[in-house]
């Protein structure tokens, strides 16, 4: 039996920088190759913001592109999730500098801190709140500038990443639409195979932590993708079982866009077809937590979603941290 869904997608926006960086502009900087990048990664290029540019700008364009979609005022809006581990300042909570962007001032505002696994994380808080606690509307956000913690020395990392927001507006559900069942885990026993180690208490923004290059991404490559491709693979079917969902009645798979052979190796674990499985990692690369909400408002966008279609999301992130849910638009 499916769950009763609580609380359903109204609208969906995203924002992404207009300045492209390909790999042969890598291929410049660092010791990399196009070939290279694309055999490992899927990766063709990815979006960058200008100097100056801050979270807050990023997921509050999206923000908006969403509340005009849903047909939702920024007053209507009484809780706001953003899933993030680049936001603008150490403290206050990003969300809270989006809220007053927009003007949603009735809105209850903060962050959520699950990397690549951000959004979906902030997805089902909302939903809980939403069924628990009365709230009516909800901006749920992934937004990152993972860009600005990039070694642009280190050709492992830096030719991963991109810039980028999604957003949704969730409001109560309706004919059996709505976020139908979701699944989250964690092992902090792997925190260091993908962690940024600076500018927290243990190593403070000092000159010298500056100069060792630890305020930037660090990952074991070959490890984080094997977990990756196992946790995903676990993740998207515990909420296939849970749900009582077969993959084949999935319309569309949303996985996270870290790399194009993670995201094939889940989809074979579960016969879903090519053209079934939602790809923008050659266009955008990695954007964390907000990979997911803009693969969902390019697929409504393009008529990939259609109302009443199922749809699978599965995610994997730094903690390590992943998520699925599955949703009927």
């Amino acid at each position: 039996m499916l769950n009763t869904p609580h609380a359903m997608i109204l609208g969906t926006g995203r924002c992404v920088p207009e300045k492209v960086l390909t790999n042969s502009d890598l291929e410049k900087i660092v010791d990399t190759s196009d070939h290279w990048i694309i055999a490992r990664t899927g990766i063709r290029e990815r979006r960058i913001v200008e100097p100056g540019t801050s979270l807050s700008d990023l997921a509050s364009a999206a923000a908006v592109n969403a509340l005009d979609d849903a047909g939702v005022k920024a007053e209507e809006i009484d809780l706001i999730i953003l899933g993030t581990v680049t936001g603008d300042m150490k403290f206050p909570a990003t969300a809270c500098m989006i809220q007053d962007k927009l003007g949603a001032r009735n809105a209850v505002a903060f962050d959520v801190s699950a990397a690549c696994s951000g959004f979906l994380f902030s997805l089902r808080i909302a939903s809980a709140m939403m069924a628990a606690a009365g709230y009516r509307r909800a901006l749920v956000i992934g937004a990152e500038i993972l860009t600005s913690m990039v070694n642009w020395q280190d050709r492992d990392t830096c030719v991963l990443f991109g810039d980028g927001a999604g957003a949704v507006v969730l409001g109560p559900s309706v004919d059996n639409r709505g976020i139908i069942h979701c699944c989250l885990g964690s092992d902090g026993s792997c925190a260091k195979l993908l962690y940024n180690p600076g500018c927290g208490s243990i190593n403070p923004p000092t000159p010298e932590n500056a100069a060792a290059q630890l305020h930037t991404i660090h990952m074991a490559g070959k490890e984080v993708f094997r977990h990756a491709v196992t946790a995903m693979t676990n993740a998207m079917q515990q909420v296939l079982q849970e749900a009582g969902i077969a993959p084949d009645q999935l319309h569309l798979l949303i996985p996270h866009q870290a790399n194009l052979r993670i995201i094939e190796a889940v989809a074979k674990r579960f016969d879903i077809p090519a053209e079934k499985v939602y790809v923008n990692v050659d266009r955008l690369g990695n954007t964390s937590s907000a990979s997911i909400p803009i693969a969902i408002d390019e697929a409504r966008r393009s008529g990939k979603i259609a109302p009443g279609n199922l749809v699978g999301m599965v995610t994997f992130g730094a903690g390590l941290t992943w998520a699925s849910s599955v949703i009927r638009f």
